[in-house]
This record gives C-alpha cells, sequence and structure tokens, in this order.
C-alpha cells in the first residue's frame, strides 16, 4: 500500500483501520447480481453473530448520524451507499455493457464542480504531488469512429492518498482537471501515479467497516467522466494493476475491464519534452475511452431490463 499516514495538521487524513484484506477473493463485480452477493460475503466476516444480523437491518439512527457529518464537501451518504454496494448496484443496472463500449464505475464522494479546465498537455496537479504520469488516448464510439470536443472531466488523490477537499486549509481545486479531445478524438494530460488510499474512517462510515470486519481501502485509480453530446455519459475509473485491494475494493468499483497496465518511461528528455519541470521517468498510462450512442444504450438498457424481467419471473 501506497498511502502513508501524516502528522500534517492542515490535513484532514484517512488513516488505515488495520484490517487486512480477507484470505479470500471475491468476483470482479462485473453482474449487477455479483455486487450484492460479494457484500453478503463480506458481511459473514463480522465476528459478532448479533452484529452481523443488525447490519441487515439499518437503525434510524445510525442514518440520522450519517446525514448529520454531511458537509458542502463530504459526503458521507454517498459513502455509505458506496461501502454498502448500492452505488455499484445502480450504477451497473442503469448502465448496463455494450460491446467493445468502456464500463462504468463508481462516481465516489470526492468529485466537485470546480475543477480548473486544462489544455492538451497540461497538469491537473501542481508540483509535488507525487510521481510523475502521463494519460494519453482516444475517445472513439462503438464504430471506432473518434469523438472530436468530448468533454473530459479527471481527478485523483495525491501520493499520500488524499484529495483535495480533504485538506483544511484547501483555497483551490488540485489534482482535478477539465479537458476536451481535439479535432481526432485524441487527449492528453498530466497527472500523478495512482495510490491506494483508505475511505475516511472518522465517521458513522467508518466505524461501520470496523464493527463488521471489513477494511477501507480502495486501490490505485484515476477517475474520469466523459461527455458528449449524443452519446451516454460515462463515469468511471482505471485501476493500474498490481494493487492488493483490487479484488476487494471497499466500495465495489473495479471491473476487470477497467484494470489496466502502466508503462514505466526512464527517459529525461521525453519527460522534459511532455511537460514534467523536474524530468526523470514517468508511469503512462495509455488508454481509448469508448462511449456508447445514446440510441444503442437505449437499447441496451430494454434488453437488460427484459432479461431481469425474465429471471425474477423464473
Amino acid at each position: 500500500m501506497s498511502a502513508k499516514p501524516t502528522e500534517d495538521p492542515l490535513v484532514n487524513k484517512a488513516l488505515p483501520n488495520g484490517i487486512l484484506p480477507p484470505n479470500f477473493e471475491l468476483p470482479y463485480p462485473d453482474k449487477p447480481e455479483l455486487i450484492t452477493a460479494n457484500l453478503l460475503k463480506l458481511f459473514d466476516l463480522t465476528p459478532d453473530p448479533r452484529i452481523k444480523f443488525v447490519m441487515k437491518n439499518l437503525t434510524i439512527q445510525f442514518l440520522t448520524t450519517v446525514g448529520q457529518t454531511c458537509t458542502p464537501i463530504r459526503q458521507e451518504f454517498i459513502l455509505l451507499s458506496d461501502v454498502l454496494g448500492v452505488s455499484a448496484l445502480v450504477d451497473a443496472i442503469n448502465n448496463p455493457p455494450v460491446k467493445g463500449a468502456t464500463e462504468s464505475s463508481v462516481l465516489g464522494p470526492f468529485f466537485t464542480e470546480d475543477a480548473p479546465d486544462i489544455e492538451q498537455g497540461g497538469s491537473i496537479a501542481s508540483e509535488g504531488k507525487g510521481q510523475y504520469m502521463y494519460v494519453e488516448g482516444t475517445v472513439r464510439s462503438t464504430d471506432g469512429t473518434p469523438i472530436p470536443d468530448a468533454v473530459i472531466e479527471t481527478w485523483e488523490a495525491d501520493e499520500s492518498g488524499s484529495y483535495d477537499t480533504q485538506y483544511k486549509d484547501r483555497d483551490h481545486p488540485d489534482c482535478r482537471g477539465r479537458l476536451r479531445t481535439d479535432k481526432d478524438g485524441r487527449f492528453g494530460y498530466r497527472a500523478v501515479t495512482p495510490v491506494a488510499y483508505p475511505i475516511p474512517g472518522d465517521g458513522p462510515v467508518g466505524e461501520l467497516l470496523i464493527t463488521i470486519g471489513r477494511h477501507n481501502l480502495r486501490p490505485n485509480h484515476l477517475h474520469f467522466m466523459v461527455e458528449k453530446s449524443g452519446f451516454r455519459k460515462l463515469v468511471t475509473s482505471l485501476y493500474p494493476d498490481g494493487d492488493p485491494f483490487l479484488s476487494t475494493d471497499a466500495v465495489f468499483g473495479v471491473k476487470k475491464n477497467l484494470v489496466v497496465k502502466l508503462e514505466e518511461v526512464n527517459d529525461d528528455a521525453e519527460a522534459r519534452k511532455r511537460g514534467f519541470p523536474k524530468g526523470g521517468s514517468f508511469k503512462l498510462l495509455k488508454y481509448d475511452v469508448v462511449l456508447v450512442p445514446l440510441d444503442e444504450a437505449k437499447a441496451a438498457l430494454e434488453e437488460f431490463s427484459k432479461q431481469r424481467a425474465k429471471n425474477a419471473a423464473a
């Protein structure tokens, strides 16, 4: 795990809760029914039988506490929805996979509306926020046609595993940005290499995870939101491989085809050419985003709904 605890008084730091990954792996939640099945398997880790029962019947008092923890930049209810698998389940039902298209993933509680606009090749992270990484690719339709002027919003945690909203002295957005694809559908920007990090554990959701014996770690990832008129809006994340928390992500966000490989580029001249001030080496993430036209998305949703109804009647 790359995220490191910090004693910086200016950081609302989330810390690992000390619980290790379970001694079993869960199937990636590529199908809606697997999300709930995985959650139920994780509930079996709860050491206290009474608590295990109570967890299936959340109390009004607990939900009230969750609501009281929410602030304009801290969404504890979203976090609760995430760790219970509800966010992933709703996302999977509303966005059934289309062959060849990039799959969706959970939005997470750290999205904000104030991401700055950056140019092609610009940086979403201020200097010193982590190991250099360059992200590049093309946004295409399912038929392979490049999509120009698509809006890409992207955000991530820094090398300590903290989002900018977790810093008490936050006065501007960092490690987040918004850019548009060029006339050929291409995009490229500078970021920092993602690290695994704990979701906030100082509220009722954090206490919940400890009570039921679940770790609060998310594997390393980079968030994407891609929009273009005429296409289904895509909210997703990319997950570099090799992370020990991939199959037991605390919020059930990882899907197999969202796991990617990072290339190591040890070329000082190339690093400087791409705009990294200190040069040296950097990670390279290459990924083509494939959006679904609205008519295809509608057809996929109708077919998925029919299949669910058929399965329910069986």
